[in-house]
């Protein structure tokens, strides 16, 4: 079967990925990865690689294209993951952090992290966050003491 992209390993290539495999001090998929780079350099078929390294064989095809296309090296290791945006900017943990030094409600004593999020809703900042969203922000922004740090609540 005629393979689009064929790995050919310089013996230094070689000897780096056997080392890869061998070192103990690497992550288990790279040296799966690793493992893959090698047998596809030996003319082994995607499916016999599969199965040797308990991988789908388009995996092995991937790995393959990478290593080709980017490099052994960049095979090797993930792309970086973009993630969700967050949801509050600069002006958005500001505001948060305002409204977490202000007064609390009536009939409340302070402010809980479920009162905070329904109040950035209410004061339209976010169309909607968690209590966990409010609690990750004010973290970043707290001493150890639990207070918001450098001066961030008036006194």
């Amino acid at each position: 079967m005629y393979k689009k992209y064929r790995v050919r390993l310089s013996a230094e290539q070689r000897q780096h990925l056997l080392g890869l495999t061998r070192c103990g001090q690497t992550t288990a998929q790279q040296v799966r990865r690793a493992q893959t780079l090698l047998l596809a350099d030996s003319g082994l078929s995607d499916r016999t690689i599969g199965e040797l390294v308990h991988v789908h064989p388009r995996t092995i095809e991937r790995t393959r294209q990478r290593a080709v296309e980017e490099g052994v090296a960049s095979a090797l290791v993930d792309r970086p993951r973009p993630g969700a945006a967050p949801l509050l900017d600069a002006d958005g943990e500001l505001a948060l952090t305002v409204l977490a030094c202000s007064t609390p409600p009536d009939g409340r004593e302070r402010w809980t992290l479920q009162l905070l999020a329904d109040a950035m809703v209410e004061l339209e900042v976010v169309p909607a966050i968690s209590d966990e969203t409010v609690r990750r922000t004010l973290k970043k922004t707290t001493s150890s003491r639990g207070r918001p740090s450098s001066g961030a609540c008036p006194s």
